[in-house]
């Protein structure tokens, strides 16, 4: 009897103990924020909006890049697990794998194309937001926007939705300055919300529905810097394009068949900035949004590496181009790069990401060609270990104070005693220093050409070009298979 009351007793001081704890509050805001009123306005008229003639071209521009990006990396590592995951797991689906002659379903060939997308370091990137938009949001826009035949322009529409939702949800988080001092990744971070907006525009989601999506998108989002150790390229490129993409078009199909959601994840409690940057600036959300269109900030790489190597290799090219000089000449390179930068790419195992090895292949070659950006077998090249012994990276506190610009110095000493330095505060590709759109094209040629052919080149190129005239996005299929 003693052992029962002292069972009881415990039970009720349990009870008790429980209804004085503190209640956590499970309730959603009353009504959307302003931010959320007019981001979510914005993105469902985004399907219907004319852009402006300059967000048009770039548009064109970046998703050429993109689909040269997704063709090139069918054939490296990554691409190759893609394609192989989609034979034995994609299932049935009429979406196309690009690069192949698979189809699957959108979610699955969203994932495929992303991680071929970024395969390499061929993809586009933007540097205030510290992300890499197009290959996430391109093949979530084409996934979707063949599950729902749209048309040419709709695509571009979608695309450049994308663009602007993705990277502003990082620079409201903090930018750069964010991502560098966080071991949340980014990238996955502004490509799933891109991939997200992209793909909702091409399934024609209204206002309401933005705001249900934005919540799906803030409850995938996810990635950590770990990717940072992968050797081979795999899991980044799940981590920076597959996986958001994957997000992005599974998001969109599940608002459009009839979910719900919270109307309004950016704030409230328990709100999508509050769990993951509590200094954020929600406002940046909508900064200049319909003025200022982010695909028109948004790199394009002229060199087939890492972002941070871009501006060392575009520095190597113009002193070798004022002063030009064989690699024999060459007694020491010294290349100063901000300390977050520079760890990035310092003494990498893969090719395309190793500042060190790019430069030896640079002074080797005098130039830096996609093959021998993928050549890892030429990491043990004598010939290239003996100029690699000469690079000497160093991490440079005052360029640190430029981020997120990233600045670089190259200095140059000879054998004969002379010396040459270039600072490069604008790699070529960049906004303030752009591509040509044959420039463009010419990079495309090299990425596409050896896989597909020239003349289905020359086609895929026309089209994207007149991507108006294409009424049903389903038709460019036969131009992106093998």
């Amino acid at each position: 009897m003693h052992s029962r009351r002292n069972i009881v007793g415990f039970l009720a001081g349990m009870a008790v103990g429980f209804s004085l704890a503190p209640r956590r509050i499970f309730a959603q805001a009353a009504q959307p924020s302003e931010v959320m009123d007019t981001l979510s306005a914005y993105m469902g008229e985004a399907h219907n909006r004319a852009l402006p003639e300059e967000a048009v071209e770039q548009a064109k521009q970046h998703l050429l890049d993109t689909l040269a990006a997704i063709i090139s990396g069918s054939e490296l590592p990554p691409g190759q697990a893609a394609l192989r995951h989609v034979r034995e797991q994609g299932g049935n689906g009429t979406i196309t794998v690009i690069g192949s002659s698979l189809t699957s379903s959108a979610i699955d060939a969203a994932l495929a194309n992303g991680v071929m997308a970024h395969a390499d370091e061929t993809d586009d990137s933007h540097n205030e937001s510290r992300s890499h938009p197009g290959c996430a949001v391109v093949p979530a826009a084409l996934a979707a926007g063949e599950s729902f035949g749209i048309d040419g322009a709709t695509l571009l529409r979608a695309v450049a939705l994308g663009y602007d939702i993705g990277p502003r949800a990082v620079m409201a988080m903090g930018g750069a300055g964010f991502s560098y001092d966080s071991s949340l990744a980014t990238h996955s971070i502004a490509g799933t919300f891109g991939a997200a907006a992209a793909a909702a525009c091409a399934a024609g989601l209204e206002a309401r529905q933005m705001r249900w999506l934005l919540d799906y998108a803030a409850q995938q989002s996810s990635g950590i810097v770990a990717w940072r150790r992968d050797t081979d390229h795999i899991e980044k490129a799940f981590v920076f394009a597959g996986m958001p993409a994957r997000n992005g078009v599974t998001a969109a199909l599940l608002v459009k068949s009839g979910w719900n959601g919270v109307d309004d994840i950016f704030s409230g409690p328990d709100n999508f900035f509050a769990a993951y940057a509590p200094k954020a600036q929600p406002e940046r959300l909508i900064e200049q949004l319909g003025a200022r269109y982010e695909i028109t900030r948004t790199d394009i790489k002229k060199w087939a590496v890492g972002s941070p190597i871009q501006g060392p290799l575009d520095a190597v090219d113009s002193i070798s181009t004022k002063h030009p000089f064989d690699a024999e000449q060459v007694k020491q390179v010294v290349v100063r790069l901000a300390p977050s930068v520079a760890a990035v790419v310092d003494n990498r195992n893969i090719p395309d990401i190793c500042l060190q090895h790019m430069i030896a292949v640079m002074l080797v070659d005098k130039t830096v060609s996609f093959h021998a950006a993928h050549d890892k077998a030429r990491m043990q090249d004598p010939a290239v270990l003996k100029q690699r012994a000469k690079v000497n990276l160093v991490r440079d506190d005052e360029l640190a104070k430029r981020l997120p610009v990233r600045e670089t110095v190259v200095e140059i000493a000879f054998t004969d005693g002379s010396q040459a330095s270039e600072r490069v505060s604008a790699v070529r590709g960049m906004p303030r220093n752009p591509m040509e759109r044959t420039e463009v094209i010419d990079k495309a040629r090299d990425l596409i050409a050896p896989v597909l052919g020239r003349d289905p080149f020359a086609r895929l190129v026309e089209a994207v070009f007149d991507i108006e005239r294409v009424p049903d996005v389903r038709s460019l299929r036969r131009l992106l298979q093998r």
